[in-house]
């Protein structure tokens, strides 16, 4: 059974646990895995708890997800690497959608098609490719999908 609810303190240590799991298979998807930073560092550097929208997926009786957004943009999407393709990042996209109906941007780090495909099935499309600094370790150059939603 799945579920989603707000964010709580007590959800840290899973969240870290799948964020750093995860991110390493993104960054490797983008062809940067020098870029890693854990959630430790990432978090704080990126407002993570400053999103109005921050909520964690249990799935089977634990975390297995987590999402932040604002009003405007879906910005986090974390799935445990051992539960995906069992709708954990759908049904999480789609809760923060039910929640903030004017979100309408999502950045997808290029090369991570898993996540452009999941974010197209929600009626995003790649609205132009842009080359920036990565949000939080500045020192990366990376190139991004940016999603809109009409």
């Amino acid at each position: 059974m799945l579920t989603i609810r707000n964010y709580e303190t007590g959800d840290w240590d899973a969240v870290e646990r799948i964020h750093d799991s995860a991110r390493k298979r993104e960054l490797e998807l983008a062809g940067m895995p020098e870029a890693f930073l854990p959630l430790e560092i990432a978090a704080k550097r990126e407002g993570l708890f400053g999103y109005p929208g921050l909520y964690v997926a249990e799935f089977e009786g634990a975390v297995a997800g987590f999402a932040a957004c604002t009003e405007e943009e879906l910005a986090w999407l974390y799935v445990d690497p051992a539960q995906v393709r069992k709708g954990i990042g759908r049904s999480l996209s789609r809760y923060a959608l039910d929640r903030f109906p004017g979100i309408c941007t999502i950045e997808v780090l290029r090369g991570n098609e898993p996540a452009r495909r999941l974010y197209e099935s929600l009626g995003f499309s790649v609205g132009e490719i842009q080359t920036g600094h990565m949000p939080g370790n500045e020192a990366f150059t990376v190139e991004v999908y940016c999603m809109r939603r009409v």
